[in-house]
């Protein structure tokens, strides 16, 4: 049952990540064995395009449909020679591809772990954010088992979706929490976290939201420059007590990730630069107030490739051990977060080798390391869900859907380019088309998908736009006067609102 309680889930076993799905070993059976693919459809590779009717779930040896893998594909860019029905969308198949995916077809139409999206829109409207609470599971516990061997502690980022029974449920598999503002302080006590199992990261960090992380006792503060740290430990000796803190370095690394999205480079504005930090530590080594316990890095975002990432832990681990030398005692090393998903079917890093290329790195200090994921953890688990409120077909042959949803409640379109996934919950028949998707602000940039090949859509039709769980309704805006979206939960074959639709009364009571 869910509440405002989410109980963890300690009697289900551990997932083990590593297993591949048999029948995808070889290229040469592709031309007569049935694939199977991330939405959990199965699809004869000669036909290319399967319909739903036709798709059965896949489940593997231990009952559980895909999950995430470990194997590395043993082609350069994975299997570019069958595509798989997936709302219209064509996606490549490759082993690291392969994840659970909560959003799949119960029937004649779309569910989220067997629960009917349909049903759910019914009690509760339009446009809505459903999650899977098993989908937060699986991958947070990817994340955890990966690093098994090495003492860690995963401390989820919020700002990826901090929406307070999201928060709640990571608390109860034993994640910490990474604040990025006073209000992610705050939101991480409402929903259980102590106060010292909290990472406060962020720049621009003001004097009201230091003093309360510091009167509260805030495990970490990740100071962004020299003037912070004195900050802070000017705070901390009118307090009368001791900040707990650590220094982000920049260490000018590119992500190979969205250029917005990248925080590593010379020309971002976070941390400090890499061969300052050893400086900065010294210079503050007796200055009272502060107490050093570690040090931080966090180059970019929905980062999918793995070298960036070893460079980075290579690069702080070598500034912990001259720190070390310089007689500082670390308690952790913080690698922050960056690790993306697979909004596009391109492989993708998996837990367990990213932590294969960290660990060695790590190992030269030995000290545990802090992990901070985000997207990784939600990203797959959330669903904007819209209706088309009306279609239009331009002289050019231009096909548009218009739906009740826009860059108010997911931008990432709009401000990143970024691709999603768009399915019909009922798929209907007919041949696919190409659709320009879009949303209903007073914007040309509020656009969900340019060209995008899907079935018929008519007025009062329900899609979903997946992988939307991160950087979604935390993103949301009253733009045009549009209301922020209800939130809902699913969680063992039931579902609750775990934030309601936001109301004209709601945005107007601010006002005078």
């Amino acid at each position: 049952m869910i509440d405002a309680e989410i109980a963890a889930d300690a009697d289900q076993p551990r997932r083990k990540v590593g297993a591949a799905i048999e029948g995808l070993q070889r290229l040469e059976q592709l031309e007569e064995d049935v694939l199977r693919e991330i939405l959990g459809f199965v699809v004869a590779a000669d036909e290319l395009v399967g319909d739903v009717e036709d798709a059965a779930p896949v489940e593997r040896d231990d009952g559980l449909p895909c999950r995430l893998i470990t194997c590395e594909t043993t082609f350069d860019e994975g299997i570019d020679v069958a595509r798989i029905f997936d709302g219209g969308n064509a996606r490549m198949i490759t082993c690291d591809s392969l994840v659970y995916q909560p959003f799949q077809p119960a029937g004649s139409a779309l569910a989220c772990d067997g629960v009917s999206i349909q049903s759910i829109v019914d009690h509760v409207g339009t446009p809505t954010y459903i999650y899977s609470a098993r989908a937060v599971r699986d991958s947070y516990r990817a994340i955890d088992d990966a690093f098994a061997a090495y003492p860690h502690a995963i401390h989820y980022a919020l700002k990826a979706n901090s929406t307070l029974a999201i928060a709640r449920l990571l608390r109860s598999l034993g994640s910490r929490a990474d604040a990025n503002s006073g209000g992610e302080i705050r939101v991480a006590q409402r929903a259980g976290f102590e106060a010292r199992d909290i990472v406060f990261t962020g720049v621009g960090k003001t004097r009201d939201e230091l003093e309360y992380a510091i009167a509260e006792g805030v495990g970490t503060i990740n100071a962004e420059s020299a003037g912070e740290l004195d900050r802070i430990a000017a705070i901390a000796r009118a307090q009368g007590t001791v900040a707990r803190v650590a220094v982000r370095v920049n260490p000018y690394i590119d992500p190979k990730s969205h250029p917005h999205v990248s925080t590593g480079l010379k020309t971002n504005k976070f941390g400090v630069p890499l061969q300052e930090a050893r400086g900065i530590y010294r210079a503050r080594r007796e200055t009272t107030g502060l107490q050093f316990i570690g040090v931080h890095i966090h180059i970019g975002s929905q980062i999918t490739t793995l070298e960036p990432l070893r460079r980075a832990a290579a690069a702080l681990t070598s500034l912990a051990l001259e720190l070390r030398d310089d007689g500082f005692v670390l308690e952790h090393v913080d690698l922050g977060g960056g690790l993306g998903i697979a909004y596009e079917g391109r492989p993708i890093i998996n837990p367990v080798d990213y932590a294969g290329a960290v660990i060695p790195e790590l190992r030269r200090i030995g000290a545990p390391v802090v992990l901070e994921p985000g997207r990784a953890v939600v990203g797959y688990s959330g669903a904007l869900v819209a209706r088309v409120v009306d279609t239009k077909c331009f002289p050019d042959g231009r096909t548009f859907a218009v739906l009740d949803a826009g860059m108010g409640e997911l931008i990432r379109p709009a401000l990143y380019g970024s691709f999603h996934r768009i399915v019909p919950v009922a798929r209907r028949a007919g041949a696919d088309s190409a659709w320009d998707v879009v949303g209903p602000i007073c914007e040309s940039s509020d656009v969900f998908a340019r060209d995008r090949m899907l079935p018929p859509l008519q007025v009062d039709d329900l899609v979903a736009i997946l992988d939307a769980g991160a950087y979604g309704s935390v993103m949301g805006s009253n733009y045009n006067r549009h209301l922020l979206p209800a939130e809902v939960l699913v969680d063992e074959g039931k579902w609750a609102v775990i934030r309601r639709r936001q109301t004209l009364e709601d945005v107007l009571a601010l006002e005078s």
